[in-house]
């Protein structure tokens, strides 16, 4: 029968399903069979011969056979996976049972009436669909969903190799150990199967109708309220799936051993088709969905327990009940995680990898998993952090991720890239390691629209960081206390800044601390005050190979002088909001030198009108993001914040309190002080007062540059005189050789914000990773046009 036939009789027999007004009986074979049975239909065709409209109507007017439907959908699964599909005909009856479901279970899902229908027993479906056994012994029709495409994915000559010689003879799969059947050489696994392009194809189906099945959480509201656990993730990740670990190794190795530029042939993606791709894209988007996981509630599953010889660390805490979290958090071979960190450098630095030849390597789409992914890795697993950091690998990651954000500034539809970008720098510039990398040089010459600078990954960042702040879309401004919070975190660390980045980080101060800036909402002076602390650290404690920014401090003192007497009177905060009215221009983005930018660089662009963007939620404020920590002398950490037994405002403050508690404004002053010292006006317009400016006024962070200033100033005006000097070479020689020893206060403790997980965050990643994969999957379209509650789906 010819495609064209085959297509034919698909189509009929739905336009059957939908015009019946009786029921159809289950055991009616001859009915069901042909939607799977005699149809060669590829995804692509299922998704067109079954309109959307049709399925609703189904639904809608003859539930009943819908029900049917998906059961003898699923039921088909069970039995070819309990007979391990041999034929090419059963194979093709998997497929088109997984394509056909994979189209209808968004359409379950989207109606809440339905939406048990799935973890309902169908009478007379034992576990093995024989209607034989007791009732009791049924399954969830879910389940025997999971189970039977578990077992599916380790099927021989399936989506796995055969190990056996005699192929007439054919395997029993329930004998298989699937740990035998690893779909690729990496974590736990020395052997790499030959690649097969059939077995590729048939595992991103299985797996296309694996995220289907977890998806239902994109129907649901967001809500940061853990409990509502994701029950297809819950079931698919416990002990009743007994292929969870060669599942989540496959999974993970399949990613990590991906290479798309292929033998380093140019143009080779061109003459032979990339079949992995799709497969390693899919395994991403199922390995990041199966660990969404909130760390904050439960018990955390970072474990260190003593190093056995296993592939997982046999550690005392049993984790949690997710087991490919607990996989993760358990990985601790030093050559997996090298496996692992090497892999995740060399995809996300793919798309930027420049030849002289356009076009000629493959540039991957999924970065966006990726970065889900290592920050998972990261969060879960303390060990692999502390490896990552350990050399200076770390950059590999950094590199990418800094382009990724350079790149994505103007965008609004990529502001969820740019947050995850952001969140992951501030987990590693929580541990001081990261910090020390960022004096490696940089000599990676990745086109980016920046200025040429000549200097070390600190500058890179800093620069690209400003970069963001001065030109990105305004709906980063929510991230510019993270972004400061970042460059505090690593500042002691900094050995030697360019003169570019020093000049950009004075430009920010300038920016930051206009009177209209700083009077125009509750939290702005936050900012000024992450930069006062930069400046602090390195005099404090890298002065000696600093004096760019000690020559750029002394260029632009008036600011600090301005500072230092700022007014505080109403006449002049009225004045300075007047002027605000007439500049609208959030941060002057002139005198900012920015000079050249880097050769073969595109400027950022904004997003192409008609884009489609997923909408996120808020992301909580740096003080619930961060919590402070003080580095004592030797190194160790040891964290600042107040027990949570009692509330901050019981007088339990730590000993050390910055200024700069958090986006939303709201400091560790009581309540009631904070509404005291600026007034809401009945618009609910809130107003600065005099009484306000003064509060956090008389806590700026001055006394070590005004004490820098007091004495360098009057040598350098001195030099200049004597020499008649205009020029910087000599001042900067002077300074270089200048000390401050014994004349600065005395040097004040390191302070850090370290990153902390809780629900609100978890909340922000759930939705920004499904609102990923939901614009990635578009051929076929799983989720468009239904109706989804967890983000909304925007044009730009």
């Amino acid at each position: 029968m010819g495609n064209g036939d085959s297509k034919l009789n698909f189509r009929k027999a739905v336009i059957q399903l939908t015009t019946k007004t009786q029921p159809v009986e289950a055991t009616d074979d001859a009915f069901w069979d042909q939607f799977w049975v005699d149809t060669a239909t590829s995804v692509q065709d299922v998704f067109a011969l079954v309109p959307a409209a049709e399925i609703r109507a189904v639904r809608e007017e003859s539930p009943s056979n819908l029900a049917t439907l998906c059961y003898k959908a699923v039921e088909k699964l069970v039995q070819g996976a309990e007979s391990g599909c041999h034929s090419e005909k059963e194979k093709q009856i998997i497929l088109n049972c997984s394509r056909l479901l994979t189209r209808i279970l968004p359409y379950i899902f989207e109606d809440p009436d339905w939406r048990g229908f799935f973890w309902s027993t169908v009478p007379g479906a034992g576990r093995g669909g024989q209607g034989d056994e007791d009732d009791e012994n049924a399954r969830p029709l879910a389940e025997s969903l999971l189970l039977a495409v578990a077992d599916l994915l380790f099927c021989p000559e399936f989506t796995v190799q055969s190990h056996r010689k005699n192929v007439d003879t054919a395997e029993d799969i329930h004998a298989i150990d699937s740990c035998e059947y690893i779909w690729e050489a990496g974590v736990g696994f020395a052997h790499s199967p030959p690649p097969s392009y059939s077995h590729d194809l048939n595992r991103t189906e299985l797996l296309k109708l694996l995220l289907t099945c977890f998806s239902e959480v994109m129907y649901l509201p967001p809500s940061s309220d853990s409990s509502n656990t994701n029950p297809w993730v819950q079931f698919f990740c416990s002990t009743e799936n007994r292929h969870a670990l060669p599942l989540f190794t496959s999974l993970l190795n399949i990613i990590c051993a991906y290479d798309p530029v292929g033998y380093g042939i140019p143009y080779n993606h061109l003459l032979f088709s990339d079949y992995r791709e799709p497969l390693v894209e899919q395994a991403a988007q199922v390995l990041i969905v199966t660990l969404d996981y909130d760390t904050s509630t439960s018990s955390s599953p970072t474990v260190d327990g003593t190093t056995t010889g296993t592939v997982m660390d046999d550690a005392d805490p049993p984790g949690p009940d997710n087991l490919f979290v607990n996989y993760l958090s358990r990985i601790h071979r030093e050559e997996d995680f090298q496996f692992i960190l090497k892999g995740m450098a060399r995809l996300l630095s793919n798309p930027l990898l420049q030849t002289y030849l356009p076009n000629s390597t493959k540039k991957i789409q999924f970065h966006q998993e990726l970065l889900v992914l290592f920050w998972k890795l990261c969060d879960f697993n303390k060990k692999f952090l502390f490896f990552v950091l350990k050399s200076s690998d770390v950059l590999d990651i950094l590199v990418p991720i800094l382009y990724f954000l350079n790149d994505a500034r103007a965008d609004q539809s990529r502001v969820g890239l740019t947050h995850i970008g952001v969140f992951i720098l501030l987990l590693l510039s929580g541990e001081r390691n990261f910090g020390v990398r960022l004096n490696k040089p940089y000599s990676v010459r990745v086109p980016m629209d920046i200025p040429v600078f000549t200097g070390t990954h600190a500058d890179l960042l800093i620069i690209v960081f400003h970069k963001i702040i001065t030109s990105g879309h305004q709906r980063l401004q929510p991230l510019f206390d993270c972004l400061l919070t970042i460059i505090v975190n690593v500042s002691p660390y900094l050995k030697s800044l360019s003169m570019v980045a020093a000049n950009k980080l004075l430009h920010l101060l300038e920016a930051f601390s206009t009177t209209w800036f700083l009077f125009s909402t509750v939290q702005n002076h936050h900012l000024v005050f992450f930069l006062l602390e930069v400046f602090n650290n390195i005099i404090q404690y890298q002065f000696d190979g600093n004096s760019n920014l000690v020559y750029a401090i002394i260029r632009k003192r008036n600011v600090f002088h301005q500072l230092a007497n700022l007014p505080t009177d109403l006449q002049s905060i009225q004045k300075a909001l007047q002027r605000k009215k007439k500049a609208p221009e959030p941060i002057s983005r002139t005198n900012s030198q920015d000079g050249v930018s880097m050769e073969g660089s595109r400027p950022a662009a904004p997003a192409e009108p008609g884009t489609l963007k997923a909408s996120l939620v808020a992301t909580p404020g740096i003080d619930k993001l961060t919590e402070k920590s003080q580095v004592s002398e030797d190194g160790t950490i040891c964290s600042l914040e107040p027990e949570s037994s009692q509330s901050p405002a019981e007088g339990s403050l730590p000993g050390i309190v910055s200024d700069t508690e958090s986006w939303s404004g709201e400091s560790l002053q009581p309540k009631r002080d904070r509404r005291r010292l600026s007034s809401v006006s009945s618009s609910g317009q809130w107003n600065p007062t005099p009484e306000w400016v003064t509060s956090w006024k008389s806590k700026l962070p001055l006394q070590t540059i005004m004490r820098l200033l007091q004495v360098l100033v009057p040598q350098v005006e001195k030099i200049c005189i004597d020499k008649g000097l205009t020029d910087e070479s000599e001042i900067l020689k002077f300074l270089q050789h200048g000390t401050l020893v014994g004349l600065l206060p005395v040097p004040h403790p390191i302070l850090i914000r370290k990153y902390q997980a809780n629900s609100s965050t978890a909340m922000w990643f759930r939705t920004y990773m499904w609102g990923v994969i939901y614009l990635r999957n578009v051929d076929p379209p799983i989720w468009y046009e239904t109706d989804v509650k967890l983000f909304e789906i925007q044009r730009v």
